[in-house]
């Protein structure tokens, strides 16, 4: 099957997705950990970094990196099929109250991003946060938090997302997602 075929099956398959994501507030106040990662490229190799820190004052408890091939071209709006696979690697046999990924959530022109996919496949509480903002966002599925567009990857809401991504700001974006950014391409902090 021809890739533009296969991407409309995706498509599809996306909106049907994002009709499983749950939406609800988060007690913000049992938050232990924050869990944040991302991935960078070096041509056929993807490197995913893990980042743990303590909440709500963001000390450092772990890091880890996990390198593999990359299984899936850069698409956009696609970006979940590239990314998803590093990223459970990566978080395989890590525990966390809250991840945070660099990326969109629902704030995704089909309403469902790396950050909703992520969350619903660990049924854990996610939050993506994009440096830039995607064109054809549904409207109010995103806040700007300092320099990032915040919107709900899974178990929720925006309100508590954009509280939680807030607290963790330093020089306009979330710190650990900053320091999951640097190991990805570094290799350490």
């Amino acid at each position: 099957m021809e890739l533009g075929k296969k991407l409309k099956k995706i498509e599809e398959t996306q909106r049907k997705l994002a009709l499983r994501v749950v939406e609800s507030p988060l007690e913000i106040e049992k938050v232990q950990t924050v869990a944040a990662v991302d991935v960078s490229y070096r041509e056929n190799t993807a490197r995913a970094a893990f980042l743990l820190c303590s909440f709500p004052d963001c000390e450092v408890l772990k890091t880890k990196v996990v390198e593999t091939e990359v299984s899936f071209p850069y698409v956009p709006t696609f970006f979940f099929l590239r990314e998803t696979r590093p990223i459970l690697l990566v978080l395989r046999g890590e525990d966390f109250d809250l991840l945070l990924i660099d990326g969109h959530g629902k704030a995704h022109p089909r309403g469902y991003g790396l950050a909703s996919h992520v969350g619903l496949l660990i049924g854990r509480p996610t939050i993506g946060v994009a440096k830039k903002f995607l064109r054809g966002a549904p409207e109010r599925s995103f806040v700007r938090v300092g320099k990032a567009y915040v919107s709900v990857g899974y178990l929720i809401d925006l309100d508590s997302a954009a509280r939680i991504v807030e607290t963790l700001l330093e020089r306009d974006y979330p710190k650990p997602l900053r320091l999951a950014d640097r190991l990805s391409k570094r290799g350490s902090l």
